[in-house]
């Protein structure tokens, strides 16, 4: 079929210059986010970044397990970035915002679920999913997975993809709760390990912990002969994030 076929077939809708003037004016939009993301985010290393479920309540273990871990790493010097959220996302930012180090919030417009937990010191605020996940990864010194849904189970995939590609330097990424996790580890180890799908090295991206005590040391320990700052080779790899 050649190109002037194709152009008549039935399923082809051609797009009218206001649709394209409103796609083209949208990079800029994505471009805003960017630059205020890079230009606010760029100084609070070393950051750790936590997810977890937004419809975790406040009376539950998880949040109260959250908000002590997001206490104890700011008390150690790192600022504590989250969803800026309800459930888990709210235990971060208040733990961290009760903390020595900054509390931050990135924040994503959705049409119901999401709005801003007052325990923000800095407060971010995306229309784009991807530009945000970008903001997790870039400065993160460490990943605390909490218990959660997709939208935790999206970003736990997408650092441990990262990583596994090299697009992102090495981190500690911190599954918390063990039983939560432990369900998901038997079945990555049974069928993604057992067909072929990852290498064995690649069951060592991830730690499960359960101790506020232990995610801190466990953090110290992996840079204790790194240093927290990028190698070079690490800085240009993530420019091309």
């Amino acid at each position: 079929m050649d190109d002037q076929t194709k152009l008549q077939h039935p399923s082809f809708r051609p797009i009218n210059d206001t649709t394209l003037t409103r796609e083209s004016w949208k990079i800029f939009q994505i471009m805003a986010e960017f630059v205020e993301g890079f230009e606010r985010l760029a100084q609070i290393k070393p950051s750790v970044s936590i997810f977890g479920s937004a419809r975790t309540k406040s009376d539950h273990p998880y949040y109260k397990l959250t908000e002590e871990i997001a206490k104890a790493l700011s008390d150690a010097g790192f600022s504590v970035v989250s969803g800026g959220g309800p459930g888990i996302m709210e235990a971060a930012n208040k733990g961290a915002f009760a903390g020595k180090s900054p509390s931050v919030g990135l924040n994503i417009q959705l049409p119901h679920e999401q709005s801003g937990n007052p325990y923000q010191d800095i407060s971010l605020s995306f229309r784009h999913f991807f530009s945000r996940k970008v903001m997790f990864v870039k400065y993160a010194s460490a990943y605390v997975v909490m218990p959660g849904g997709f939208g935790t189970l999206d970003e736990l995939a997408e650092i441990l993809t990262l990583v596994q590609t090299r697009k992102t330097r090495r981190i500690p990424i911190i599954l918390v709760h063990k039983p939560y996790w432990e369900g998901l580890v038997c079945w990555i180890k049974k069928s993604l390990l057992a067909e072929g799908m990852i290498d064995e090295k690649d069951l060592d991206l991830f730690l499960l912990l359960d101790d506020p005590k232990d995610v801190v040391d466990a953090i110290f320990k992996y840079y204790e002969s790194l240093g927290f700052e990028p190698s070079a080779e690490e800085q240009e790899m993530m420019l091309d994030l």
